[in-house]
């Protein structure tokens, strides 16, 4: 089959490699419908994550199962499935408990599972599912192509701007900041609002990105960062600052603009994948009694609550992909998001 590889910073290439099959009982095989690049991939991409050798990329994909192991219960071939960020068992203490991201059998897409067999990337034709009953949610059906891109928000930017809003307690009358104007800052948007939140601000500096926190239900814009940024938010809010503030982006800058941005008592949600960070703000966490919150999402945990309300179309996360391209145009997807010519790339095998 064809799939992704990253070889070097600015060298990701589409490559033939083994197709997978099931290797333990509890896996599953997917053939994948539609795939997309993250903005975390781009970490690597850029060289701020170390590129040490070829390796395989992609972590988000929806699809159709093809074959199971004999223990497979809850899918089946021909189910057309969702897939979170990470596989996880489903069943040991951190899988109960709803942190699936930590499941002590589980593990994320593109490397090699916990017996050391080879885990496909999202970003190519098939994906071997290790703990297939853990990991997948099937949908009733097969849902229309229109549906696509939202069902694909859910395997990460969608469930983790949700995390961001639970875990910084957005609640009916909230007044949110989001600082971060990607998809997961943009989907953060969405969960603040469906969790009730009175009053929603963004800091951006793009205007399409602006346009699409619009859409998504954001008031007001801020489009000036750091101190001077976080000073605009005041006068706009009238008030020393959000109940709660929801990070998306993961740099030292970020961190502490967010934390500034929350009043004296409020919190910060965070979720951008920290690179960069040095330190924490905790003279200013500590001086203000501002929590902070956060952490990889376990999107698994969510999956049931927010797919029925994609599938009717209450939670419409579908415009944080404003291109499509086919898998064979991976390495073009990449430099658009590279170049932010693209908030977030889908691509269709």
């Amino acid at each position: 089959m064809l799939a992704t590889t990253i070889h070097a910073p600015g060298d990701v290439r589409l490559e033939e490699v083994p197709d997978p099959h099931v290797l333990r009982p509890t896996d599953a095989v997917v053939r994948v419908t539609a795939a997309c690049v993250c903005g975390s991939d781009l970490w690597r991409y850029r060289g701020v994550v170390p590129v040490s050798r070829p390796s395989r990329i992609g972590h988000e994909f929806v699809g159709v199962v093809t074959e199971v192991g004999d223990e497979v219960r809850t899918v089946s071939p021909g189910d057309f499935v969702v897939a979170p960020f990470a596989y996880s068992c489903g069943t040991c203490a951190n899988c109960r408990n709803g942190v699936q991201t930590s499941c002590v059998n589980g593990g994320f897409w593109a490397g090699r599972d916990r017996e050391d067999l080879p885990v496909d990337g999202g970003q190519g034709e098939q994906v071997r599912v290790p703990w297939a009953d853990g990991t997948l949610v099937r949908t009733p059906g097969t849902p229309d192509d229109a549906l696509l891109p939202a069902l694909l928000a859910l395997t990460d930017v969608m469930g983790t701007g949700h995390h961001a809003a639970v875990r910084g307690g957005v609640r009916p009358g909230s007044v949110v900041a989001v600082v971060g104007d990607g998809a997961v800052g943009l989907c953060a948007v969405l969960a603040a609002r469906r969790l009730g939140a009175e009053r929603v601000v963004i800091f951006s500096r793009h205007p399409d990105r602006q346009d699409i926190a619009r859409g998504f239900g954001v008031d007001d814009v801020v489009a000036t960062r750091g101190d001077e940024g976080v000073e605009e938010l005041r006068d706009l809010l009238g008030s020393p600052g959000a109940d709660v503030v929801l990070e998306a982006v993961g740099n030292q800058d970020s961190l502490e603009q967010a934390v500034a941005a929350a009043r004296p008592g409020g919190t910060v949600g965070y979720v951008g994948v920290p690179n960069g960070v040095t330190e924490l703000p905790m003279r200013a966490l500590f001086n203000r009694n501002v929590g902070l919150a956060g952490g990889v999402a376990p999107v698994r945990a969510y999956l049931e609550e927010l797919l029925p309300e994609v599938l009717d179309g209450r939670l419409a996360p579908a415009a944080v992909f404003d291109r499509t391209v086919p898998l064979a145009e991976v390495a073009e997807a990449y430099a658009a998001m590279d170049r932010r010519e693209a908030v977030k790339v889908m691509l269709r095998p």
